[in-house]
């Protein structure tokens, strides 16, 4: 599947709204993006690398010109995009167990959109408006955020061990040692190929 990249999967969804709703969206995005506690679900979710939602009024679409007639669309659109690591089972289900008053607030203006809970009737919705991602660029395709993270901490901890080896006595990295390895085990991860998914 072209969504797949390594550990990262590409999801991107488009929905119709009628034109009157978009104005009540971005109200909403406005409130999102200002108001920073509202957005701890979402940074929260550590296996999300990417999320965003833009909204293309109708009449806002590109005309190339040399003959290109502007289109008389009836609806403006809401595009989805994301990157995140797991199956696309899991993704939707933590976005339905986790975010679904924000899915909600923003979805709800979208046409037909049932609800994110419960998961079924929205995994069925998802992957009517979901499209296919031909090519999409992800810094380290066989990490996943997490593996990011880990790697953060393993590094500033083995720079804390590399400080003070040229200070220390060979008891004194003994046990510098043995606390760096204490802070990294559960940072120590594998990176390549996720795992099959039957």
């Amino acid at each position: 599947m072209s969504n797949i990249n390594g550990k990262v999967y590409a999801l991107n969804a488009i929905t119709p709204m009628k034109p009157w709703k978009t104005l009540i969206l971005r109200a909403a995005f406005f409130v999102l993006g200002h108001v920073k506690p509202l957005q701890n679900d979402l940074i929260n979710l550590s296996f999300i690398e990417f999320a965003r939602w833009v909204i293309i009024p109708r009449r806002a679409f590109p005309c190339l010109g040399k003959g290109q007639l502007p289109e008389e669309l009836k609806y403006d659109y809401l595009l989805f995009f994301s990157n995140f690591n797991g199956t696309w089972n899991q993704y939707i289900d933590a976005f339905s167990a986790v975010l679904s008053r924000g899915l909600n607030l923003i979805w709800r203006w979208s046409e037909k959109f049932p609800g994110a809970v419960p998961v079924t009737l929205f995994k069925e919705y998802i992957a009517r408006v979901q499209f296919d991602t031909d090519y999409y660029y992800t810094a380290y395709p066989h990490a996943t955020a997490n593996d990011l993270k880990s790697a953060h901490i393993v590094q500033s901890s083995f720079d804390n061990l590399s400080a003070i080896a040229t200070q220390s006595s060979p008891e004194q990295f003994a046990a510098a040692y043995l606390q760096f390895v204490l802070q990294v085990q559960a940072h120590l991860g594998e990176t390549g190929e996720a795992p099959a998914v039957g």
